[in-house]
């Protein structure tokens, strides 16, 4: 078959010209769409840094706004964390007020909480004694305390229902603790009128209160050392 000259020079030229069309599209269309590719990823960072509470960064990430934060100031391995919530930043100065407010000695007040909580704010028993001082609902409602969870309340109240116990019993620790674990009114039917009296009565307690009291005491003497 035979072909034109002139043809074939017109027909590779057209070649060339959508070649280079078709190239330049293609070019066109990446950039576009790389384009909006980045306005995308723009518009999510965006939104992301907007997402967060105030005073916190888009560098300080999603975490640290439940956490608290980190003081980047310091060198590191010497960043300090600092939570959100400080109000209780040592039982020693809440039992040291609290003992001081009522008159209750600090060493009985800790013996108090270590047996019924461990220091455990969070502690709740089976009968639904709750908090450091293991407060029941109503005893915390007749103190005050409308957050038994809460160590400063807790420990306010806890420490006030022990310094009346202590006055009602005339200063006798141990009758206060029975009363304090058994209830006054148990205790106070004994006919009890002194520590002396009180072990040598203590097995017509419950056995549970017979052990609270012995704890206890033992307890406060670790911490009169």
């Amino acid at each position: 078959m035979q072909i034109d000259p002139v043809t074939y020079v017109q027909s590779a030229a057209t070649q060339r010209a959508t070649r280079s069309n078709a190239e330049e599209t293609a070019v066109r269309f990446s950039d576009v769409l790389q384009q909006a590719v980045n306005e995308e990823s723009s518009e999510e960072a965006t939104r992301t840094v907007r997402s967060l509470p105030p005073g916190v960064t888009y560098e300080d990430g999603l975490l640290w706004q439940h956490l608290g934060k980190v003081d980047t100031s310091m060198e590191l391995g010497q960043a300090s964390f600092q939570p959100e919530n400080t109000r209780y930043t040592s039982f020693e100065e809440l039992i040291t007020a609290a003992g001081e407010r009522y008159g209750v000695p600090v060493s009985l007040i800790k013996s108090v909480i270590q047996i019924e909580s461990a220091f455990n704010p969070n502690a709740v028993s089976s009968a639904g004694a709750k908090g450091l001082m293991q407060l029941m609902d109503g005893t915390a409602r007749g103190l005050g305390v409308s957050d038994s969870f809460d160590p400063v309340q807790n420990i306010d109240g806890g420490t006030r229902y022990l310094s009346n116990l202590l006055q009602r019993f005339g200063g006798e620790i141990a009758v206060a603790l029975a009363a304090y674990n058994a209830g006054p009114t148990r205790v106070a039917s004994l006919g009890i009128t002194t520590d002396e009296e009180l072990m040598a009565s203590l097995h017509v307690l419950p056995a549970e209160t017979q052990a609270y009291v012995q704890k206890v005491m033992d307890a406060r003497r670790s911490y009169t050392i």
